[in-house]
């Protein structure tokens, strides 16, 4: 158990309260489940359907925001299901088995479309099949997140589980950065026009990364254990309703500061998601689609580099100070470095996109890093105060929030770049004015939604102190775990 210490000094971590390396890893890979099976398709969707196929930005858009909202409907079903589960192999292992074979198998059929179709027959396409597909991995998802929540009750272990996550998290990133490059290599390039067919590209690389995906599934069911579900049987612990995870959930006052924060910023950077890359390819690269996807997953690297090395500053942070204080130096860190954008999308130097993209995802890792570690402690609080473990309560309905501010940002995405006045007919040809707004919405939504998320966080004072005395409660009355 970690011992209450005074701000700025390092806190020791009982041996019974760590996770080991190995298992921390597997938990951490499972992120590409959620990653590839979530964000693929939004990340494809535009490249294939609104610059290959020729789909307005708006219906591109719109399929999106039904996907995510879909999302926002399975997430508390598959939360509720999974809280509730009893097997012989816990009440998240199976979910988590299940779900990736599936979503594996999935993942390459949301490209098994042909050219010649209508505008509305891609658009429904789009429609029935991701929503297929994120029902599939909702099944996944929100077992594996609430697992994490479940693997230690230590303040700052937890903290360590998530960085392990996270670094993992965005080396899988790589998926979603090099898709626009692998698809439009020249292996795919059709004989009769010479150009990238990006269909046959996708469909080859969605049958690798389902591959990979019905792997780190069995790495996960095999490998890491769930460490509560003793204690929820022993218990008895009656079924919780589906009610409770959502309405009730709310009621908890530290996780309304939570979903604050996690709503603002993901509807702050989701309506800019896809501004970068076409910042990238239609600013930076001129127009030149090959060359700004080239250089996209050039940025899927640097975004790697930037986790890789944000997630363990901001941990140690975290560690010293705790996780509020880590939360806000996160928070206006990401500030100035959207601010910032404004130099590093740069055509005389395009080698400074990499700093971007490397900054923005130091903020992102570091952000959801310290947002999963409070998580963790926020079903403690709730556990002193109704006697029941609902780490899948919690986890949907977090997720919940965040989809729809995702969903919301997603879908306002088209209107925003339809704003700008941008056409994909016209190429490198796009008008000064196009350009200047793509360059100011890239860097003021998401400073407005980071300042919301400060907002939020002045509301949440779940301190280290006080998680250590929640834990000696709960170690009082129903045991160490």
């Amino acid at each position: 158990m970690t011992q209450s210490t005074p701000l700025g000094e390092k806190p020791v971590i009982a041996p019974e309260d760590r996770v080991p390396v190995p298992q921390k890893i597997i938990y951490g890979l499972g992120t590409a489940n959620d990653i590839w099976g979530n964000w693929l398709f939004p990340s494809m969707a535009f490249p294939v359907f609104n610059i290959f196929l020729h789909v307005s930005p708006h219906l591109v858009s719109t399929a999106l925001l039904i996907n995510r909202l879909v999302d926002a409907l399975t997430d508390p079903l598959f939360g509720w299901l999974s809280d509730n589960a009893r097997t012989r192999w816990g009440r998240r292992r199976p979910f988590i088995l299940v779900g990736s074979i599936l979503a594996g198998l999935m993942l390459p059929m949301l490209f098994m479309i042909s050219p010649g179709w209508s505008e509305m027959g891609y658009f429904w396409f789009m429609v029935i099949s991701s929503s297929m597909m994120i029902c599939i991995v909702s099944s996944f998802n929100m077992p594996f997140q609430s697992l994490g929540n479940e693997l230690t009750p230590d303040y700052n272990e937890r903290t360590s589980v998530f960085s392990y996550k996270n670094v993992i998290q965005r080396i899988m990133d790589i998926g979603l950065f090099g898709a626009a490059a692998f698809i439009t290599m020249s292996w795919f390039d059709d004989p009769a026009t010479g150009e990238p067919d990006m269909i046959l590209g996708a469909r080859v690389y969605t049958v690798i990364l389902g591959a990979f995906m019905i792997g780190i599934g069995l790495l996960l069911f095999f490998f890491v254990k769930e460490r509560y579900y003793a204690t929820v049987v022993e218990r008895k612990q009656a079924s919780i309703s589906i009610w409770d995870t959502i309405w009730k959930a709310l009621k908890v006052r530290p996780f309304r500061a939570q979903l604050g924060m996690v709503l603002a910023y993901g509807l702050g950077t989701s309506m800019v998601g896809t501004l970068g890359y076409y910042l990238t390819v239609y600013y930076v690269c001129a127009g030149d689609v090959a060359l700004g996807s080239k250089w996209s997953f050039a940025m899927g690297f640097a975004n790697t580099g930037g986790a890789v090395i944000g997630v363990p500053m901001a941990a140690a942070i975290s560690k010293r100070l705790g996780k509020r204080h880590a939360m806000l130096i996160i928070l206006v860190s990401g500030i100035f470095i959207y601010v910032a954008s404004w130099w590093l999308y740069d055509p005389a130097m395009p080698i400074l996109q990499l700093g971007a993209s490397g900054t923005i995802a130091f903020l992102s890792a570091s952000f959801g890093m310290i947002l999963g570690s409070i998580g963790a402690d926020v079903i403690d609080f709730d556990e002193i105060n109704t006697g029941k473990r609902r780490e899948g309560a919690f986890t949907a309905c977090l997720s919940w929030i965040m989809k729809v501010g995702y969903a919301l940002g997603i879908g306002l995405s088209g209107v925003v770049l339809s704003a700008t006045g941008f056409d994909a007919a016209l190429g490198g040809a796009q008008s000064p004015d196009t350009i200047l707004l793509l360059r100011i919405f890239f860097f003021a939504l998401p400073v407005a939604g980071l300042l919301f998320a400060l907002f939020a966080l002045s509301r949440y004072d779940l301190s280290r102190d006080r998680m250590a005395e929640i834990r000696a409660e709960l170690e009082a009355s129903r045991g160490k775990v």
